[in-house]
């Protein structure tokens, strides 16, 4: 094994200091391993070279089964490999077994403290302060510290399509891997996106509202008004503008109504007394 600052060789005397205090500090991924176990020799050198790509932000803890049976009964070892996650004195994560790089990164980062979640943190109080063009540019600055943080990557592409910065956010959303795009969370920022489009040369909420007043069949007022008012969260106000309009047009846009009445209820997950009573209504409307 490598010498290395953020590799420690853990014994029932110093397991106490090396993993239950020092998580308090930094996860601590407890390695419990034996020399006559191949897998655990597979797994090590992801393990050094995640150590020594963290820097310091996780400690490795390798805990030799033969040397320390004490240890091992202790914390339930039944096969090894097996990697248990310490954090603030007690396990948050566990798997067993050879695992990817990346499914060690994404086990450890969600337990370790990122530099840009201090800045995203930084930009959520100046969104709640009604600062959004600060809130924004602060949360570029976090994407730009971690361009692997995907989840700081998805609130830079909510943001931006909330504001209208439709080009910017879909050049964000095409960069994330392909399975952070297809997960719910991307997809629903797709979601958001079409939205997005079709808002992008609307007036404000106001004036589509007194377009609508003056002439409830302006088809395009009343799109545009409801793809704003789900940009907004709004969804039932959206849901009779898009209901309302499949019931004036359905023609309108390509059937702009029915799509979106689907879109809506996707970002709802399809769940809940909102959607069952709008996907009613619609039916009624279709047959």
């Amino acid at each position: 094994m490598m010498s290395s600052p953020y590799v420690v060789v853990v014994t029932a005397t110093n397991f106490t200091q090396e993993v239950i205090e020092k998580s308090s500090q930094v996860p601590v991924l407890v390695d419990f391993w034996a020399e006559w176990c191949s897998p655990c020799k597979a797994l090590m050198p992801t393990l050094i070279k995640l150590a020594e790509s963290y820097q310091g932000q996780f400690i490795l803890a390798k805990v030799n089964t033969d040397e320390q049976q004490q240890l091992a009964t202790q914390y339930s070892i039944r096969s090894i490999p097996t990697l248990k996650l310490f954090r603030r004195g007690r396990v948050v994560e566990e798997v067993a077994g050879v695992q990817s790089e990346t499914v060690l990164r994404n086990l450890i980062d969600k337990h370790r403290d990122r530099p840009a979640d201090k800045l995203r943190l930084q930009a959520e109080a100046h969104r709640f302060a009604g600062n959004e063009a600060q809130a924004i540019e602060i949360l570029r600055q976090a994407c730009a510290l971690e361009p692997s943080y995907d989840d700081i990557h998805l609130d830079l592409a909510r943001w931006l399509l909330e504001s209208q910065q439709v080009e910017e956010a879909e050049v964000i959303l095409k960069a994330l891997p392909v399975n952070i795009q297809t997960e719910p969370r991307g997809q629903l920022l797709y979601h958001l996106l079409t939205f997005a489009r079709i808002t992008q040369q609307a007036p404000s909420h106001a004036v589509l509202e007194d377009r609508l007043r003056a002439d409830p069949n302006d088809h395009q007022a009343r799109h545009q008004l409801a793809a704003l008012q789900v940009l907004a969260e709004d969804y039932p106000a959206a849901l009779e503008n898009f209901l309302e309009l499949l019931r004036r047009d359905r023609k309108f846009n390509d059937d702009a109504g029915r799509k979106g009445l689907l879109a809506v209820f996707n970002l709802l997950n399809n769940q809940g007394e909102l959607v069952s009573r709008y996907r009613h209504q619609m039916t009624r409307l279709l047959y």
